[in-house]
């Protein structure tokens, strides 16, 4: 069968369709030809979902599918799937699966060997990302911080060695702490603020953690925001490294590798690595210790 001739939906099939993050033009032909053809359409937010619907003149039944009811309902949309409908998955904005329950469904689908296939689109966290000015070449998606205090000092503090550029969601009503959090977890560092995607009022601020901070004690966070913020530097994780062995005597240095299982030869050639010194110096400072 050829390309143009195939149907536009398959039967028993689930499309993760990704939708405007805002500028309604960002909404592909293949989604609004895959939208109008599916049996129904799992949403994020009937309500929200319905503006866009209507836009595009889609009259596909839809189905709320949410965060409070992601493991029952992909129950029963996998059984759906099963019985030959076809499904679409859409979030409020931009690509399901990224922070919101179509990562559920997703699972479940696979799990039960229901083909599952994506309609490429708009993603908030990608168009923040080349906006920022920031590394592209290595990045982490952390998405929304966890609000329960000790889970984000915990991942904050995952987080603080990471020399790849870092990416977050964050709401208006909890940019404030956010921001407060990040400085205090990561220093100074630069960042990218970035609000209203593809909007009439999208902004980028480019700035220090600090900065931002300051700026947002006389500004008022309005919009959703994605929060892309500069990796550790290499240099800054040596150093500190080279600090910390430095703090050792070379005695202590050799006896850590040692307790690893490397043998008394290598653990010495590794602490003058560490140390960026020579294993001869190593052996002269050890030599004391070997009488």
């Amino acid at each position: 069968m050829k390309e143009e001739e195939r149907p536009a939906v398959e039967k028993g099939m689930l499309y993760l369709c990704a939708t405007p993050i805002g500028n309604l033009g960002d909404m592909t032909e293949r989604c609004v030809e895959i939208l109008k053809n599916v049996d129904v359409i799992a949403a994020e937010d009937t309500r929200n979902s319905i503006r866009l619907l209507n836009h595009f003149d889609i009259h596909t039944p839809m189905t709320a599918y949410h965060e409070y009811n992601r493991y029952d309902k992909a129950e029963a949309l996998v059984e759906k799937l099963r019985e030959g409908a076809s499904v679409a998955c859409i979030t409020d904005a931009g690509t399901p699966g990224i922070s919101d329950p179509g990562e559920v469904l997703v699972k479940k689908c696979i799990e039960a060997g229901i083909p599952v296939t994506s309609v490429p689109g708009a993603c908030a966290a990608v168009s923040a990302l080349i906006l920022s000015g920031l590394s592209t070449r290595r990045f982490r998606f952390e998405g929304f911080l966890p609000t329960e205090k000790k889970e984000r000092k915990e991942a904050l503090s995952d987080l603080q060695n990471e020399t790849c550029t870092l990416i977050f969601y964050e709401a208006p009503h909890r940019l404030k702490r956010t921001l407060s959090d990040l400085c205090e977890a990561f220093g100074d560092r630069r960042v990218s603020v970035v609000r209203e995607l593809t909007k009439k009022h999208e902004e980028v601020l480019r700035m220090t953690l600090r900065e931002a901070v300051l700026y947002y004690e006389k500004e008022e966070p309005r919009g959703e925001f994605v929060l892309v913020l500069e990796g550790r530097s290499r240099e800054a994780r040596q150093e500190e490294e080279r600090a910390a062995w430095e703090r050792m005597s070379v005695l202590e240095h050799v006896q850590y590798y040692e307790a690893q299982g490397l043998s008394r030869k290598d653990a010495m050639k590794a602490a003058a690595k560490d140390r960026n010194v020579t294993r001869r110096e190593i052996y002269s400072e050890l030599l004391p210790e070997k009488d």
